[in-house]
Parts: structure tokens; sequence; C-alpha cells
């Protein structure tokens, strides 16, 4: 399921990391008046103090300005993007500095002078591509998990077919429906049937058979 469209943003919280001029001052002017409330981290030497774990992906968005070059510094989590949608604020459009906001997480461009028309936009932009490409990440976290986790079903269709005679196509069938049934993942279930039921070691072949390969 896509994740939901953001169309008001009434209730957030603006960071603007940028430097005081009449640009920022229409900025701030417009995102209040869309119902949000703005604040101005602090810069020193070139580095934005964020303790990102007060950050919240549904309240807050970044506006970064790509003209001062700053760096996000978080020492708990200094390699990863923010968990937060990142608009950034173009002034002159050098490539190494549009480079930059895009590493810094940036999913949306706001030109400087501010015009007060684009800042909807930009919200609106900004903020659903940051939740669509979290979607997707999750998604894809979450493939990579299951696939992980597929020797875990493997290892139980062999030894469900050992103890009850099924063929791979019924053992399979039937940890699905008692997977269903019990209303958890085929992984999850398949992995407490092992730990209940496995009394001796089950050899699974190296080479995963094929059964697995067109089911998730």
């Amino acid at each position: 399921m896509a994740p939901r469209v953001v169309q008001n943003f009434r209730g957030s919280r603006a960071l603007v990391i940028a430097s005081d001029g009449g640009s920022i001052d229409t900025l701030d002017a417009t995102l209040i008046k869309l119902g949000l409330t703005v604040e101005h981290p602090a810069i020193a030497d070139g580095l934005v103090e964020l303790d990102m774990r007060t950050l919240r992906a549904e309240a807050d968005i970044l506006f970064i300005d790509g003209d001062l070059g700053v760096t996000l510094a978080c020492e708990s989590q200094a390699d990863r993007l923010p968990p937060v949608p990142v608009i950034g604020l173009v002034g002159v459009e050098a490539p190494g500095r549009l480079k930059a906001l895009l590493n810094q997480g940036a999913t949306a461009f706001l030109r400087k002078p501010v015009h007060v028309g684009a800042v909807y936009t930009t919200l609106f932009l900004g903020i659903n591509q940051f939740l669509q490409r979290r979607d997707l990440e999750l998604q894809l976290d979450d493939h990579q998990k299951r696939r992980r986790r597929r020797r875990v079903v493997v290892k139980a269709i062999v030894l469900m077919m050992q103890r009850d005679g099924l063929d791979d196509e019924e053992a399979y069938a039937q940890l699905r429906r008692d997977s269903m049934r019990v209303r958890c993942s085929l992984e999850d279930y398949c992995e407490d049937y092992l730990n209940c039921r496995s009394t001796t070691t089950v050899d699974v072949p190296s080479a995963e058979p094929r059964l697995l390969a067109d089911r998730r």
C-alpha cells in the first residue's frame, strides 16, 4: 500500500538552517501562515548540532541553505541521512552544492530569493517524496530480512516431509495454512515449528530448492 499523500502541514515544525536575510524572513512568514512553527538551529564553525533522536518523521522538516556549506553534526548517527524530509534552499545552482544537498537527503529544492507562491508546492513535493522513499526503504528492508530467513522455511519443509510423509508442495501448503491460522509470517511460524518439533539436525542442500522461488 502506497503511503498517504500529505496535503496539510499545520502543526509541523520547520527547522531552518540558513543565514538571516529578507529571503529567509519571507520563508519563515510563509511557513507560519501555513500553520508550521519555525526554529533556527545554531550554526557554529560550519556545523549544525542536531539530535536525530528528537526529530519526528511525521512532523519535522529540515530546510538547509546550500550556499552555507554546513554539515549536520550528529554523533549518534553520523553516517545516516536525517530521518525527516529535507528541503534544500538554492541560490547558486552549482553542481557541487546541489550534490551536497542531495547527500544530506534533500527531496526538493526551493530557489532563493524565496517567493511565497513556491513554498507550498516545495513542501508538498519534499515531504511526499520523502514518505515514498521511506516506504520503499522499509519494503526493501523487509524483503531482505525475509530473504535471509528463507533457509528456515526450507528446513521446515524438509522436516515436515520427513515426519509426515508429505511431498514438498504439500508441506509448503500446510505450513502456509498454519501460519495464516495463527496470523504470523511464514518465516516466524517456520522458526517456531523448528524450535518446537525438531530434535534432530535437518540436512538442507546448499542450493535452495526452487520451490520457493515463485511463491514469495
